[in-house]
Formats: C-alpha cells, structure tokens, sequence
C-alpha cells in the first residue's frame, strides 16, 4: 500500500486538518501518516485559537516516520509559524519527500488569521519544492500579488505567476466565484478547467473543503496518478463528501 504523510494543524472537530486529511487517505485507499505542526482549539463553525509546534519537534517526528516508511506524498496545510515553514521546506530537501501538495492556508473558514507575520514570504520560498499548490481566491491573490481575482482570466493570471514563482503546477479554486465555480489548473504549458456545481449549505458543510482537497490530491500522487488524474479524482471526492454532509 502506498503512503502518503500530512503535515497540518490539529482540527478536534475532525472536520479539517491533520484529522480530516487522515480520513481522506483512508478512504482513497492510501496509508496515511501524520505530523502535527499546530494545536487548535476549534469546531466546524468557531475558531478560537492555535498553537503551533516548536519546528525542532516537527523534524523529530518526521525523521521517526521515516525510519519505517517510505513516503509517497506529503501535504502541507495549516502549519502555523514561518519557521515552521523553512523547517519543512528543510526536510523536503534534505529528505528529498515525494509530491509534494501545498494547501496555503491563510485563515479559517470563519476568518481568524493562521499564519503568523512573514510567512507568506516562506510560503513563497517553498512554492519551487512543491508539486501542485493548491490556493483559494484570496490566498492566490496573496500570494501573487493580483489584488483581485473575480474571474477566470484572473485566476488564469494568478496560476501562471505561482508557476513562475516555482510550483511545478498550480491549482486555483474558484469556489467563491460568482456564479458556478471552476477550478483551474496551470501546468507551465497549458490550462486545465474542472467546472462543477454550486452546492448549498451553511459554514458547517463547508468546513475543511480545501484540506480535503489538497489530501486527496496528494492520494492521488502517492498512487502514481498523474497531476491532471489526481485533481480530477479529488474534486469527486470533495463533492461527494459534500453531497453526504447535512446541508444545516
């Protein structure tokens, strides 16, 4: 069985983070291993705070996984600190791990801020060891510098500047577009469009879409699946998780 690791926040709901990226593994058929990279306290639809893990203790635990795994994939969500960030980014290199799937996590689903003062700038700094960067609207334009993006050429815009900024591809979700959403990915050749349906709900429903996402891409990876597959893969899993969640 292949293996695919989450480094990302604790979620005690289950709903997101390193819980949430768990279940997905599981249910896509990889094994799943987890390194904690911050506490949270929070439900699925309140975030109250976050306490980040001491970087040292991050590279501890993932040097004890790889004593008895081989790592297929990895994600990367909520991580907390910058200097969480260069550790990771230290382990990727240093540990050369696989397929490498970014979720750029800025804030919660309620908006409370997740990532302390200069960590965009490490996200921008990790971005050429990351296979596929999978960033909303607002974090795209963050990370980009785009100071809006409301449609599709602008998410075409802010896919290519992220490639040139070094992710091998880049995936903006266009979940808060008007209209129906579209997701689209950049590869540095040509764009890919995954259109969908607009589903209704409240936050609860929607809490954790972006950790389950990116962990189903990194499924994906782990199994050998090409980029384009494993995007594809993860947003019918993404929707049929949604479609079994309650709808209040």
């Amino acid at each position: 069985m292949k293996t695919a690791l989450t480094i990302a926040g604790s979620d005690p709901s289950g709903g997101a983070g390193l819980q949430r990226d768990l279940l997905t593994f599981h249910e896509l058929g990889v094994r799943g291993l987890s390194v904690a990279a911050a506490l949270t306290a929070q439900n699925s639809t309140v975030f109250r705070s976050a306490l980040p893990v001491p970087p040292r203790f991050i590279s501890r635990q993932v040097a004890a996984l790889l004593e008895e795994f081989e790592i297929n994939s990895v994600k990367i969500g909520m991580v907390g600190s910058p200097e969480n960030l260069r550790a990771i980014k230290d382990l990727i290199k240093r540990r050369s791990l696989p397929n490498v799937v970014l979720d750029p996590v800025l804030r919660s689903t309620s908006g409370k801020t997740l990532l302390m003062k200069g960590g965009l700038a490490e996200i921008r700094s990790l971005l050429p060891c990351v296979q596929v960067v999978t960033p909303n609207l607002d974090e795209a334009a963050a990370l980009t510098g785009v100071k809006w993006i409301s449609s599709v050429k602008e998410m075409e815009l802010a896919a290519r500047r992220l490639f040139e900024m070094g992710a091998s591809h880049a995936l903006v979700k266009g979940g808060h577009l008007e209209g129906e959403p579209v997701d689209v990915l950049f590869d540095g050749q040509s764009f890919r469009y995954y259109r969908g349906r607009r589903l209704k709900g409240g936050r609860a429903r929607f809490h954790g879409t972006g950790c389950i996402l990116s962990s189903a891409v990194a499924a994906g990876l782990a199994k050998g699946n090409g980029v384009e597959e494993a995007v594809a893969d993860a947003r019918a899993y993404l929707v049929k998780v949604l479609r079994e969640r309650p709808c209040a």
